[in-house]
């Protein structure tokens, strides 16, 4: 079963408490997304430390119920 927009940023929002999340279907189809995520967490990590915790925060979703989504991280 697809992951609906409202659940992914809750996920994120678990573990990236003050972030700014805007998510695009790009598919309309609910599996393939766009995730543009600004927060202060992200500030001295790299794109990649970024990419990671945004990850970790979909806790095994990615792959699974979440096929596709390209990230975009920001700091604040």
């Amino acid at each position: 079963m697809p992951l609906a927009i409202n659940e992914i940023k809750k996920l994120i929002k678990e573990t990236i408490p003050d972030a700014s999340i805007e998510i695009k279907d790009l598919a309309g189809d609910n599996n393939h997304y766009s995730a543009t995520i600004k927060s202060k967490m992200f500030k001295n990590l790299n794109k990649i430390e970024q990419h990671k915790l945004v990850y970790k925060s979909l806790k095994g979703k990615m792959g699974n119920e979440l096929h596709a989504l390209s990230i975009n991280t920001f700091t604040e």
